[in-house]
Formats: C-alpha cells, sequence, structure tokens
C-alpha cells in the first residue's frame, strides 16, 4: 500500500470508540460463559484473584504489542509487520498464523452466536416459559441436530455482522458497537442488581467475594493458577491480530499502555459482571455455578422458569449474551475485511461482499458437526467439529501468535524493543515500564510457552500416554518453527527501506 492510501486509511471518530471497539473485541462469550463457570470450578474469589494479577502480568502486555503493531503499521496484521520489519526479514511469514486464525474463529463462533439469537428470540417468544428440565435439555439437543435451524442462525449472524461492516469504521463498526456497548452494560448492571436482591442470593456473594484458598487446595492449586492463566490469557482476545487491527486506526494522541488498560478494565468488569448475574441466582435456587459449558443453554434456562418474570429476565440476559458475541463477531469481520484491502487492494463492498460469502460457506462443516456429520469425532469420542476448530485457535494459533508479537517486539532483528516502546509510549497517558523488558523479552514468552504446552496435556492426556506422547511431540514442532522463524528472520537488524521508514 502506498503512503498515500495510508495517509487515507480510516480512522475512529473518537477515543471512545476505539475503547468501545476494542472491548467489544475482547469481550465475548468466555466472559459471561465460561469465566462464571470457572470460578465456580475453582473456588470462588481465589481464582477471581489470581486471574486479576495475570491480566496483568501477560494479558496487558501483549495487548499493547499488538495495538503498537498496528498504530506503528497503519495495516492490518497482513502487511503489519512486513511494514515494519527490518529490510530483508522475513517476519512478515507469521501473517498467515493471523489470517488463519480469525478465519477459523469466525467458522464456530458464527455458530455459537448464533445459538445466543436463537435462544434469546425463544425467551422472548415465552417458549420456555412453565417448561420442564427435560424439556429445555431436549430443546438444546433439538436444536443442535437441526441442521435448518442451526445454518439459518448462524446466516443471520453473518450478515448482521457484514452489514455493520458494510458502512465503514465511523459509520458502521464504531456507531453500531458503541450502541451495543453501552446497552450491554446497562442489561449487566440491571440483570446483575436483580441476581443480587433474589432471597438465598447471600451464599452466592460470599462465595463469589470471599477467598476460600481450602477450596482452592482441594482443586489443586497448580490447576487453579494455570485455569486462572489461560482465561486471562484468552479473554483478551490476543494473538491473532484481533487487536492489532484496531491500533492502525488509532492516533498517535494515546499513549497505548494506558489504552490497553482501559480496554483490560471493561473487559474484566464484564467478566465479573457476568458472575454477580449467575451466581447469586444460582445459590439462590440451588443450582451449581460449576456446571461447566452447559451452563448457559441448559442450566440458566431453567433457572429462569423458577423465578417471577422469569420470560423477561430470560429475554434480557439473552439479549445481553447476543450483544457480547456480536460484538466480536463484527471486531473479527472487519479483520477479516481489512485483510482483503491491504492483501489485494479491494474497495471495502467489495471485500465485505466476498468475505460474507466465503465466511457462510466456511461456518457449514460446523453446523454440520452436530447433525448431518455428528459421528464425525476429530478428538475422540464426544467430540465435533467445533472442538477441533476451537483447538486450532485457543490452543495453537493464539499462542503461537502471541508469541511472534512478543518476539518481534522485544528482538534485535524485529522491530525490536526501542521501536517497540517508541510507538507504545506516544501520546499523553500511562507510559508503558522500561524496567520490565527483561521480563517482556524473556518471561513473557515463557509463560506464553507453558500455556500453549499445558493446552496440549490437557487436551491429550485423558487419552492415553502413547497419544499424549506424539501429540505433545507435535506441539514441540510447530513451536521451535516459530522459534526458528524468529531467530533466522534475517539476521542482525538492518536499515529500513525509505517506504517503511516513511511508513
Amino acid at each position: 500500500m502506498t503512503n498515500e492510501g495510508n495517509k487515507s486509511r480510516e480512522t475512529f471518530g473518537s477515543r471512545l470508540g476505539f475503547i468501545l471497539v476494542s472491548a467489544g473485541c475482547a469481550i465475548g462469550i468466555g466472559n459471561v460463559w465460561k469465566f462464571p463457570y470457572l470460578c465456580g470450578q475453582n473456588g470462588g474469589a481465589a481464582f477471581i484473584l489470581i486471574y486479576l494479577l495475570f491480566l496483568v502480568l501477560l494479558g496487558i502486555p501483549v495487548m499493547v504489542c499488538e495495538f503498537a503493531i498496528g498504530r506503528g503499521s497503519r495495516r492490518s496484521a497482513a502487511l503489519a509487520m512486513e511494514a515494519l520489519e527490518p529490510a530483508g526479514t522475513k517476519w512478515h511469514r507469521f501473517k498467515y498464523i493471523s489470517i488463519a486464525g480469525n478465519y477459523l474463529l469466525m467458522m464456530y463462533y458464527t455458530v455459537v452466536a448464533g445459538w445466543m439469537l436463537n435462544y434469546c428470540w425463544k425467551h422472548i417468544r415465552g417458549e420456555f416459559t412453565g417448561v420442564s428440565p427435560e424439556f429445555i435439555a431436549n430443546d438444546f439437543g433439538g436444536m443442535l441436530g437441526d441442521f435448518s435451524q442451526l445454518a439459518f442462525w448462524t446466516v443471520a449472524v453473518c450478515l448482521l455482522g457484514f452489514i455493520v461492516c458494510f458502512f465503514g469504521i465511523q459509520k458502521g463498526v464504531e456507531r453500531i458497537t458503541k450502541y451495543m456497548m453501552i446497552a450491554l452494560l446497562l442489561l449487566m448492571i440491571v440483570l446483575a442488581a436483580h441476581s443480587l436482591f433474589l432471597k438465598g442470593a447471600g451464599e452466592g456473594i460470599s462465595f463469589y467475594l470471599v477467598p476460600n484458598f481450602k477450596d482452592m487446595a482441594k482443586r489443586g492449586i497448580g490447576n487453579v493458577i494455570f485455569a486462572a492463566m489461560s482465561q486471562a490469557f484468552f479473554t483478551l482476545s490476543i494473538g491473532i491480530g484481533s487487536m492489532l487491527i484496531f491500533g492502525s486506526y488509532i492516533g498517535k494522541d494515546r499513549s497505548l499502555t494506558g489504552e490497553a488498560v482501559t480496554v483490560t478494565v471493561l473487559d474484566t468488569f464484564v467478566a465479573l459482571m457476568a458472575g454477580f448475574i449467575i451466581i447469586p441466582a444460582c445459590f439462590a435456587y440451588n443450582i451449581e455455578p460449576d456446571a461447566g459449558p452447559s451452563l448457559i443453554f441448559i442450566t440458566i434456562p431453567n433457572l429462569f422458569t423458577q423465578m417471577p418474570g422469569g420470560r423477561i429476565w430470560g429475554a434480557l440476559f439473552f439479549v445481553f449474551l447476543s450483544f457480547a458475541a456480536m460484538s466480536t463477531v463484527v471486531a473479527v469481520f472487519e479483520n477479516i475485511v481489512a485483510f482483503d484491502m491491504d492483501l489485494f487492494g479491494w474497495g471495502r463492498k467489495k471485500s465485505v461482499l466476498i468475505s460474507a460469502v466465503l465466511i457462510i460457506a466456511l461456518s457449514m462443516p460446523c453446523v454440520l458437526g452436530y447433525n448431518i456429520w455428528s459421528g464425525f469425532a476429530p478428538l475422540g469420542e464426544g467430540s465435533a467439529v467445533l472442538d477441533l476448530e476451537d483447538f486450532i485457535v485457543s490452543n495453537n494459533l493464539l499462542p503461537l501468535g502471541s508469541l511472534a508479537f512478543v518476539l518481534f517486539c522485544t528482538r534485535r532483528n524485529g522491530w525490536g524493543w526501542d521501536g517497540f516502546i517508541a510507538e507504545a509510549d506516544a501520546g499523553k497517558g500511562l507510559k508503558f515500564p522500561h524496567f520490565l523488558k527483561g521480563y517482556i523479552t524473556y518471561g513473557l514468552p515463557l509463560i506464553i510457552i507453558l500455556i500453549y504446552l499445558k493446552g496440549y496435556w490437557d487436551m491429550f492426556s485423558p487419552m492415553g500416554t502413547a497419544k499424549l506422547a506424539c501429540w505433545m511431540a507435535a506441539a514441540c514442532v510447530f513451536l521451535a518453527f516459530v522459534f526458528f522463524c524468529a531467530v533466522f528472520a534475517g539476521g542482525k537488524k538492518k536499515e529500513r527501506t525509505a517506504n517503511q521508514a516513511a511508513s
């Protein structure tokens, strides 16, 4: 892309728009679905304290790296490293992690977002009013087994998301996401206040706010720490350039560390408020808060059937969930659109239309995995296509992509520490702590590697020693490849070309 093209690059209309869109990307189903049940499984408040610690140690630094690469290059992840890397180096090869990660994420996230819209519609219509727990459980299974129903809601999600992107950054992505995020935050406050005043909610509040290290010890301190570490890492949508793109749309008037902290605070607020909505209500109605993935689609609808005004509260809850899911969908769709615009020089409208058709088609294997292809279990008995796609993204592309970003920002043959710090600290606001150079250079990559390998261990250790050994060997090969590409990306740091310096 020429320098003139960069000067005409779309930008956010306001700082608030950037923060809310970035937070919308980070805030997703994981905040509302995964965080409460992980909290329930791992000792409540004790888990939250460890989680917050790792957000500071792990999540924020990687997010600053992504924002800095985006703003420094003024491009999407498809061309960002190519714009910043020293002449003759090959860091741009890592763009394929980001491109593959965004496409793969939307191949199953659109399907799960469709579940949210479907259940929102069912609660609005009152389909769960006065029904039995068996009815709700069968309804969820029936939805998964109905190809036409799943396909309809998946296509609806895709069309809604790409229509927003069609109108551009300010008139589409920023405007709609701001409305969704404000509505989401207001809904959370209303729903949390309602849960807190339910009869019998006090025990749940105590569980949620008072650390119980004895319960944590029963679970296994190491397991709890890794659960908190992984959730802090994955909750911010870092590693595949989803945050990088929004860094490319902002100016240099604010420092990036302060912006990353603000986005993280918003993301954490939503996760904590989701716990206030779900956990006190579970205790009030004698429902286990550690129900796992079924918490949202089976346990929570059962809770609303027992609650006075449950139809209204259930509808509001799934409207809130739908906004959380759609904010992420819109943000990642914008990333995909930007890939096409940067790589092929397409206009926004052409990129939106082609990407919409492609994502709809690519989402269908996940839809089929619960009905026509239900016999296909790629990761062992009980798994589906969604599990395979999620494993590739969550257990591979996110950590490996994050590792590549951190190495690029710290290695001398990459962008380097000086280039990264200069970009991160440009503008008013909180500066990046320079004394953390050693930690960011060596400690942070080590933590990311531990998360990556632990993900493989957790996934394949139940399958037996032989399969675990094979998969751990494969994980080490992927990891070695990333390090090989980073170490031999081009030797010593060279002078940038005139075009790179100008950009």
